[in-house]
């Protein structure tokens, strides 16, 4: 079973399969900017697209649930963003 979850007192986005940690997006907010700091995927996990599935469920929560706009710090961040530029607004939108 595949849980994601909103962490806002560890400043993350976290996925959970079988209650285990997967992966996690870390953000910090700054005025009306939400930078994504780290996207990171436990070792054994890595190649099966969990990262994209948590940068993805970030990008839905703060599309759908904020006036933020997104800093892709981390490498992975600004690489999803890439690959998926219908979602380019979220980069740029005013607060």
């Amino acid at each position: 079973m595949t849980e994601f979850t909103i962490e806002p007192d560890a400043n993350r986005y976290a996925m959970h399969m079988d209650g285990e940690l997967v992966a996690v997006v870390d953000y910090s907010v700054n005025g009306n900017a939400i930078s994504l700091t780290r996207v990171y995927t436990a070792p054994h996990r890595r190649g099966r697209g969990h990262a994209a599935e948590v940068v993805a469920f970030a990008a839905d929560d703060i599309e759908q649930n904020t006036d933020l706009h997104i800093v892709p710090m981390c490498w992975y961040a600004a690489e999803w963003f890439d690959k998926h530029p219908e979602r380019a607004n979220l980069l740029s939108r005013a607060a």
